[in-house]
């Protein structure tokens, strides 16, 4: 299906035979047959080299991703590849694999305690890692992608706080965008007080917490206002105020043992701190190509001839789909080449403009199929290690899905990432048939234990 989407994205009257190689086509075909030779091969192999060697293959990722920053071949503005004659190749593709291995094999020595930091800070470093000699590059994409082993590590035990507040500040990121500051601030504390009210149920400890913190800030307001004119941002003095009634109740919280209310006042401070720092993170830190693609998301801005021109052409051509479609090689927005990186990025447009919602639905349903089949599969592993690294599969197949589907449609920023087995490319292609196969492989003697 990718071939022949790939073959209609960048059809050319000149070369209308698929098996030209001289076009995409023709290459992705060679890519493919490869790809199927590789999968052989991986099914070949017993099964415990992967186990065995899953340090051996990490550290060989991580050397290809350092040395690709210095001899490697850039490419619309990023360093990320080998350049063999006709050949390139993107070793954060391959990374992807040999950090769900080590991974695998590091919560499989440790029995998987996620509870403890001695185990929580290696686990943290392993994903880390290669996704920070990946953002040097800078390949935005690709580094976003390590970070979905965090579910690896929610599944295999890690504190459900430490996901929720990873969640929650992808969340507050883009409400501090969208909301003034002052304001999403009153919001969170509302929503602390209610859920300190569901919580404890203890109506004249929670109001009377309120009260208190409703002083501090009162007086906290006037010193600012009367004596300091004003230099202090509101929304700082409501974080002062925060933390001093959170002084003011530390002898409750020690004595009670409060855990719940201790809790939210933790996420709420830390959540009140985390939104007064994102602005600075936008502003100095974050690229600018990178915040227009951020604010046109959001909707803040609008771009629809500049950097919007991607997003803009490809939610119109997949609406131009309609149900059914246009029909194979029929699509005008595609033979016109008003979608660039059409046969890459956003394949998924010549999906929804020649087959219509139809052909998106089955395209999406596959993947979803695919994905809860991995995560079946991972669940009845009888090895820890074939089981941390099936769900490891499982999360790189989801995030490709949801960001790249996500950016054709203009849900998420564009940071382009490949859709698994349909974009043009060799390095993409083979790294997900390895990182799938492996997976089969283990999944084929899922009887045995790998220790």
């Amino acid at each position: 299906m990718g071939w022949f989407n790939i073959y209609s994205a960048v059809y050319n009257e000149e070369h209308k035979e698929i098996f030209d190689f001289s076009q995409r086509y023709g290459k992705q075909f060679i890519w493919i047959i490869a790809s199927l030779i590789i999968a052989v091969f991986v099914l070949i192999i017993d099964n415990r080299f992967y186990f065995f060697f899953s340090w051996v293959i990490y550290s060989i990722v991580i050397l290809l991703l350092i040395l690709v920053l210095i001899f490697g071949t850039e490419i619309n503005g990023a360093r990320s590849w080998f350049e063999f004659g006709p050949v390139n190749l993107q070793p954060s593709e391959f990374a992807k694999i040999g950090t769900a291995l080590a991974l695998a094999s590091y919560l499989n020595t440790k029995r998987q305690d996620l509870t403890r930091l001695s185990v929580m800070i290696p686990s943290f470093a392993i994903i880390i890692f290669p996704a920070f000699l990946t953002a040097l590059q800078p390949d935005m994409g690709s580094t976003v992608v390590y970070f979905s082993l965090f579910i690896v590590l929610f599944r295999e035990g890690m504190s459900s706080y430490i996901f929720v507040s990873g969640l929650l500040m992808i969340i507050l990121f883009f409400l501090t965008l969208l909301l003034n500051n002052l304001y999403l601030s009153i919001g969170l504390i509302a929503i602390a007080f209610l859920l300190m009210l569901y919580a404890t149920r203890k109506f004249k400890l929670c109001f009377s917490g309120a009260g208190i913190f409703i002083l501090i800030t009162g007086v906290l307001f006037a010193v600012n206002q009367l004596w300091l004119n004003k230099a202090i941002d509101n929304e700082i003095v409501i974080l002062f105020s925060l933390i001093i009634s959170g002084i003011v109740f530390a002898y409750y919280f020690y004595i009670r043992k409060s855990t719940p209310i201790l809790i939210i006042f933790l996420f709420l401070t830390g959540s009140i701190m985390f939104v007064n720092t994102v602005d600075y993170t936008f502003d100095n830190i974050i690229k600018p190509h990178q915040k227009d693609r951020v604010e046109i998301t959001l909707g803040i801005k609008s771009d629809p001839h500049g950097t919007g021109y991607n997003v803009n052409q490809s939610i119109i051509s997949i609406g131009s789909g309609g149900f059914v479609g246009k029909g194979y090689l029929k699509g005008t927005q595609t033979k016109f080449k008003f979608v660039p990186s059409q046969s890459t990025d956003f394949i998924f447009c010549t999906v929804g403009e020649e087959w219509g919602f139809l052909g998106s639905f089955v395209i999406i349903g596959l993947y979803i199929f695919l994905i809860l089949r991995l995560i079946i599969l991972a669940e009845r592993q009888r090895s820890v290690f074939s089981r941390i690294y099936g769900y490891g599969v499982a999360s790189i197949f989801f995030i490709h899905f949801f960001i790249n589907i996500g950016m054709a449609v203009g849900l998420v920023p564009v940071i382009g990432i490949p859709l698994p087995f349909l974009s043009y490319g060799g390095s993409s292609l083979w790294a997900f048939t390895i990182l799938l196969f492996i997976f089969l492989r283990l999944d084929a003697s899922r009887s045995e234990y790998l220790a």
